[in-house]
């Protein structure tokens, strides 16, 4: 057990001060001994002290507290054990050394030899560079091995505080082929808090909960698609949403997946849902500078591709698919837009590395890729709402003008609000904005299709987002490190593989015609290569080369995000009408399992061979400016966490603390040590036995 004594110590060897009375009084020092300690008169001062103030009876008393001068020192190795110490583990704070006393005590590895930089290079098993610095010095050839280096992509560095582990942890479960004992632990705590929740679920919901019901066949399908969209960019480096179409699609076929109707419309407002989440995205994504400063340009490059694009697959759809021409164009306005979601990953390791930066290149893309999506959205809720639309010919080409200028004032509307609510020193300020713009756009994407006006729900999303962010970037947020941005990231983490699992889970291989697999393959081959001829068209008269204008060709051709949430719709909608007989019902649901095919086609292909276009002609065709930004903000990973949502601003509240310390703080001047009446902490700790 740790005790507090107090020693007097005459600590005139290091600094010699007169008092007032001109002599030199001797130290009181306060330590923590140990009882048990043979030596506990052994002292180690570890913290210097600048001014010291006299005490009643004509000592000079030491604290043991840490002061602010020795938080640098912490962190520091100490000389009692020839490691780092255990107040190293986290942010300082003032805490006594006793504590640090008591807790060494209790770790037995303070009794091992050194391990960092000891004569025989042992590895403690607390410290994470063990399997790592061990295993490569046993044995170098190992990491040239192609199994050593796809189990290292497979595991992330564990950041904080190095991770624990058990005895013998390593010789179980050696790395890379097992992960640290942190991320083992990690899993296992949210595997086993899983089964918690599905008992409880299964206790309140009955059967639908069970193997085998409806919402287990759900849940199971989500986790896997994360899994396999997690092990599709460990190990290929391509956007995680092929992963999980490839798994919803594999689970139907072998029979797990097969939903009800009751869980068909469930499922249908999870594409609702996602497609907010996406449109949200996507207007947060527009640049408001950029757009004023290049807005005919990003216009000319999004709407001219688009429109090319949608009119080339309607045609060829009518010709060769013999879709009628209202189905045809409500397939063109799916196919013709671009996806951010396979986009955005590329740009950003472009990015990073400093490819386009001089030219705002990536900015341009994700500028023109959000008009994009707004483009397609609004066109298939315009023409799917004269298709499905009970009303007079003449009402639905007078809705389609009405619905845009209407879904763009609502959501400017809404933009403008956000502005002034809340107040913008609001302590809940980002949880509340957040809120505020996911129910908006679900109000909007919902309530437009309830009033049949589908076409302006889309636009309100997208004006909404891209009017909001606007407005708090005036009131100091920055583009690039908005929180509600990361909140909307975080959302998609979880709809994401939803979306793109329960899309594929509607394709079944043996009932694909091959006829109509060769037609579309084909269809959205021409389309790409004649889009990317387009594009580059597009931007003559631009401040961009050659080469740069063949690499905005290039990248708008991966198709992944609008297919997936707009492609099963047309289904849905089929399935809503009443009074029509077997055969014609028959002949609209073929339309639409062809544009779900389509739909899922263009994923498949587009989505993988884009995403390697970006990425290898990236560094050939931009140029690279000499020191790459520096990525801040919740942009800096496209995996954010969700401790990137902070609802108060940590560092610019210490910042103008700090401020408001300096202001108050007076000039510094010489001063006798006698004037101060506060004495400057030390911190003297017992030498333990190594």
């Amino acid at each position: 057990m740790t005790a507090i004594k107090e020693y007097p110590f005459d600590l005139s060897d290091l600094q010699k001060q007169p008092n007032d009375t001109g002599d030199t009084k001797p130290l009181t020092v306060t330590v923590s001994a140990q009882a048990t300690d043979p030596q506990p008169n052994t002292l180690v001062p570890t913290a210097d002290f600048a001014t010291r103030a006299a005490t009643p009876d004509g000592k000079r008393k030491v604290s043991i507290m840490a002061d602010e001068s020795s938080k640098d020192r912490e962190n520091l190795p100490s000389e009692r054990n020839g490691r780092v110490s255990t107040s190293a583990e986290g942010p300082s704070r003032r805490k006594s050394n006793l504590h640090n006393a008591m807790a060494a005590e209790m770790d037995t590895s303070w009794d091992r030899p050194a391990h960092i930089e000891g004569r025989y290079k042992k590895y403690s098993t607390t410290s994470s560079v063990y399997s790592k610095k061990a295993l490569s010095q046993q044995s170098e050839h190992v990491e040239r091995s192609w199994w050593y280096a796809c189990c290292q992509k497979c595991h992330q560095e564990d950041s904080g505080i190095p991770s624990w582990e058990p005895p013998n942890w390593q010789k179980i479960c050696p790395y890379p082929l097992c992960p640290s004992y942190r991320q083992f632990a990690q899993t296992l705590s949210v595997f086993i808090i899983g089964i918690l929740v599905w008992l409880i679920v299964w206790i309140v919901m009955g059967n639908t909960v069970a193997p085998g019901g409806q919402l287990f066949m759900l849940v199971v399908l989500t986790i896997a698609a994360h899994f396999g969209g997690w092990l599709m960019v460990k190990i290929t480096t391509l956007p995680a949403l092929i992963g999980m179409l490839i798994v919803g699609i594999v689970m139907k076929n072998i029979g797990f997946v097969n939903f009800d109707t009751d869980y068909l419309h469930v499922c249908s407002y999870i594409r609702k849902i996602a497609l907010t989440i996406i449109l949200t995205r996507a207007g947060m994504d527009l640049d408001p500078h950029a757009m004023k400063k290049f807005f005919f340009t990003v216009i000319k490059l999004a709407l001219v591709p688009w429109i090319f694009e949608c009119i080339l697959c309607s045609v060829m759809a009518n010709l060769l698919l013999d879709l009628p021409w209202d189905w045809a164009f409500l397939l063109g306005s799916i196919v013709a837009a671009v996806s951010p979601a396979v986009i955005v990953p590329c740009l950003f390791r472009l990015r990073s590395k400093g490819y386009g930066v001089s030219k705002g290149i990536p900015t341009l893309v994700l500028a023109v890729s959000g008009i994009d999506d707004a483009a397609s959205v609004a066109v298939f809720g315009i023409v799917s709402g004269v298709m499905f639309s009970n009303s007079s010919l003449t009402m639905n080409i007078i809705q389609g003008p009405l619905s845009v200028i209407g879904g763009i004032f609502f959501g400017v509307l809404c933009g403008y609000l956000a502005k002034y609510v809340p107040e913008r020193n609001d302590s809940f300020l980002v949880p509340l904005r957040v809120l505020l713009l996911l129910t908006g756009g679900l109000v909007s994407v919902l309530g437009s299709e309830e009033i049949g006006w589908g076409g302006a729900g889309p636009l309100a999303v997208i004006a909404f987002a891209f009017v909001a962010c606007k407005n708090w970037s005036e009131l100091g947020w920055e583009i690039e490190d908005n929180p509600v941005a990361t909140a909307f990231e975080i959302f998609w983490m979880f709809f994401e593989p939803m979306l793109f699992s329960i899309t594929g889970a509607q394709v079944v291989i043996s009932e694909l015609p091959i006829r109509l697999v060769l037609i579309a393959s084909g269809i959205l081959a021409t389309c790409v290569i004649l889009r990317a001829i387009v594009t580059s068209l597009s931007a003559v008269r631009s401040n961009l080369n050659t080469k740069e204008k063949i690499f905005v060709g290039l990248s708008w051709m991966a198709k992944a995000t609008v297919q997936a949430a707009l492609g099963p719709v047309a289904l849905d909608e089929v399935r809503k009408i009443v009074g029509l007989n077997p055969s014609e019902l028959a002949v609209l649901e073929g339309y639409a399992e062809v544009i779900i095919t389509v739909c899922i086609m263009s994923i498949v292909i587009t989505a993988p061979i884009g995403a390697i276009i970006i990425t290898l002609t990236g560094p050939r065709l931009l140029s690279k400016t000499t020191k790459p930004p520096v990525l801040e903000g919740w942009r800096r990973s496209h995996r954010p966490s969700i401790r990137d949502i902070s609802i108060i601003d940590e560092e610019e509240v210490a910042e103008r603390d700090a401020e408001g310390n300096e202001q108050q703080s007076p000039p510094t001047t010489p001063v006798p040590p006698a004037a101060f009446s506060t004495p400057t902490p030390i911190t003297v700790q017992p030498n333990h036995r190594t």
